[in-house]
């Protein structure tokens, strides 16, 4: 995903091939989006990029062990909170997120947690043998890292309004925004700083609900 110059005699580093990704230590699965960061105010101010249902302006973590999904894009975005809202602080009522979008996804010990005043309202599912599952997954996230990130038929740098594979959930970014699409990927160790998630379907097998001086 990234690029290294070379001088004099050096030989260009040749390009990984198409089809299966390793990323060793992957930090930071939307950086190509955040790099054109400017390009996507612009775009939201042309009203390239829709605002989505507006947000609380809480972050909250998700973590879990493993994360295997079928049907991947992602794409940045812009998160809006509601009119005057308290969270909005100096952001002006704006997040600039990245957009991570599955059609299957089974998680391994979830846990997530919101800080609420100086405690935490702490979520955890999928511990017991059962992994968490949901369909048509979407997150909004400024923080995603894990520990070893794995895709299969990977599409990076594509326009994320023309996103096209048969098996993606079919969310669509912003005209011209940069995007990532694959077949399939796999994370273990995930983490995120999330400021919204949907689902079609969402099943929390061994759902424990309860507030805690720690978060995830």
């Amino acid at each position: 995903m990234a690029t290294s110059e070379h001088t004099g005699g050096e030989s260009p580093e040749r390009p990984a091939p198409r089809g299966r990704v390793r990323l060793r230590k992957a930090a930071y699965m939307g950086v190509p989006a955040f790099a054109v960061a400017a390009t996507l105010v612009a775009l939201t101010a042309q009203g390239a990029i829709a605002a989505q249902f507006a947000i609380s302006g809480m972050p909250f973590v998700v973590a879990a062990d493993r994360l295997e999904a079928d049907g991947f894009e992602q794409f940045g975005a812009l998160d809006h909170m509601a009119p005057n809202s308290p969270n909005a602080g100096d952001t002006g009522g704006q997040v600039l997120v990245v957009v991570s979008a599955i059609k299957e996804a089974k998680l391994t010990k979830l846990c997530q947690s919101v800080e609420l005043g100086g405690t935490f309202l702490h979520i955890t599912a999928g511990d017991k043998g059962t992994p968490v599952t949901a369909t048509d997954l979407t997150t909004d996230s400024t923080v995603l890292t894990g520990g070893d990130a794995r895709f299969t038929n990977i599409e990076i740098g594509g326009d994320s309004s023309e996103f096209n594979k048969a098996n993606v959930p079919g969310a669509k970014g912003g005209l011209g925004v940069f995007g990532q699409q694959a077949d399939t990927v796999v994370i273990d160790k995930l983490r995120q700083t999330n400021w919204a998630t949907t689902a079609a379907k969402f099943r929390l097998p061994n759902l424990h609900l309860r507030f805690s001086s720690k978060g995830c």
